[in-house]
Formats: structure tokens, sequence, C-alpha cells
């Protein structure tokens, strides 16, 4: 698949059956690894293989875009993104079975796309931040407590930590609301 990185999309879009195969035998196995061991079975990852398929086909016929990294991770990416919606929706199906109503497949996938262009817009506004922004936000966003990061980065004190933090976010909020697709994607 490496030497038709940069052409890769165009080719997918076009539904030829042999270079689906491509990517399902070089991605397949790493999406059932993720899937089967999150509470997910093989049947699941057929499911949210297909899904990630349509969902970046459908995207690219309407608008072409282009990927920064390897197809290859971008792919495993949108997989994992399904299925930790999935797990989510699912986790809202069980514990509130009387207010939830079904969405269609359409909706859903509707929805996904959206979800997956917001993650896209959200790791592009990051990756312009300073390295000392990005890796405080890393370390805020995986829940590490202030006190580990205040050692770290050799702060004075916590609340040196949760002003920088502050800072940081307001930098990523100011950055992702001057993008145009911002307000595309903000009332969806």
């Amino acid at each position: 698949m490496t030497s038709k990185q940069s052409n890769f999309l165009s080719i997918l879009s076009k539904g030829k059956e042999e270079d689906i195969l491509v990517l399902y035998e070089e991605v397949f196995p790493k999406v059932l690894h993720f899937i089967t061991t999150n509470n997910g079975h093989i049947s699941d990852a057929e499911d949210v293989f297909q899904k990630a398929l349509l969902q970046i086909i459908v995207r690219y016929r309407k608008e072409p875009f282009t990927i920064k990294a390897s197809f290859e991770n971008y792919f495993f990416t949108v997989c994992r993104n399904l299925w930790r919606r999935e797990l989510n929706s699912s986790k809202l199906k069980t514990h509130h079975l009387e207010t939830i109503e079904n969405i269609s497949n359409h909706d859903d996938s509707a929805f996904a796309m959206v979800e997956q262009e917001r993650y896209e817009l959200f790791h592009e506004k990051l990756a312009l931040l300073s390295e000392n922004c990005k890796n405080i936000l890393e370390l805020f966003f995986k829940k590490i407590p202030y006190s580990t990061i205040m050692q770290k980065f050799q702060y004075n004190s916590e609340n040196v930590v949760r002003q920088r933090i502050f800072k940081c976010k307001k930098r990523l909020v100011e950055l992702i609301k001057k993008d145009a697709r911002y307000n595309d994607l903000k009332d969806i």
C-alpha cells in the first residue's frame, strides 16, 4: 500500500475489490486486535471496518481531502473512533433504555463522519501549539494529576500547572474557532 499512499483515497473511492483487499489484509488485523481487546468480537471488528471504509469513501466522494499521516494510521484511527463511539452508545442504551431512540444507520454514519472531522480539526490545531503546550495538554487529557505534571515540567506549584493548562486550552480553542470548518461542525 505504501507506493499508493499519496493517492490511495482516490483509488479506494473507485471501489476496486483488489485495493480494498490490500487495505483489509494490512489494517484489519490491527482493528481486530483493538476491538477484541476492548470488549468486542470478530463480527464487531468486521462491522466497524466496513463502516469506516464506507464513511471514508462517501466523505471523499463528497469532498476530496488529503491525509497527512499514513493512510493505514488514518484508517485505524477512524475505526478506533467508531468503536469507542459504539461502546459509548451501547452504555447509554443499556442504562437508559426508555429514553433512547434508535437512530438510523444513515444518521449514525453521518454523525460518525462529523465526529471524525471534528477529531481531525482538533488534532490539526493541537499540532500548531508549542511543544510545551502539546505535552502539557497531552498529560492533562490523559488525566495525569497536577502534581505529576508539576514535577515533570519543574513548575513551582500546582497553580502554575493549572494556569498553564488554562492558557494552552484557551489558545487551542482560539485556533479551532478561527478555522472556517468550525462553524460547519459546531452545531451538528
